[in-house]
């Protein structure tokens, strides 16, 4: 994961961000047996994948996203499939076909506010315990 390594290094974080996703991150490099894949699009998106062994008809429970359409201002959106989580402050939107071509939830983050931060931890461990099932 030499690429994320280098994308981290090199991001001059603005605006707060670079502080959740390191979070989420780290939350996702501490649940064990987690499988993690960086794909980097720049200009574009930054996506950090995570999934489980455990998994055998889809390619993630996690999709964390740092979106790239102005490098001086990136913001995360954090997607989820709709049937693996809950939301119960209804925070994420619900995309329709659109992780992947199944319904998910999507979480979007533009400041750095530690509770919505929480919140979106919350959802991603939520997801590895229902993608260890």
């Amino acid at each position: 994961m030499q690429e994320l390594k280098k994308f981290i290094e090199e991001w001059e974080d603005t605006n707060g961000m670079k502080g959740a996703f390191l979070k989420f991150k780290e939350l996702l490099e501490s649940q064990d047996s987690a499988e993690l894949e960086f794909n980097a699009r720049p200009g574009v998106s930054y996506s950090l994948r995570a999934k489980h062994p455990a998994q055998t008809d889809r390619p993630l429970y996690v999709m964390v996203d740092v979106v790239d359409d102005d490098p001086a201002d990136r913001w995360l959106s954090v997607c989820f499939y709709g049937d693996m989580i809950t939301d119960p402050d209804e925070e994420g939107d619900l995309i329709p076909e659109g992780l992947l071509g199944q319904d998910g939830y999507c979480f979007d983050a533009d400041d750095p506010d530690p509770a919505k931060a929480d919140y979106i931890a919350a959802r991603i461990a939520e997801a590895y315990a229902s993608a260890r099932k």
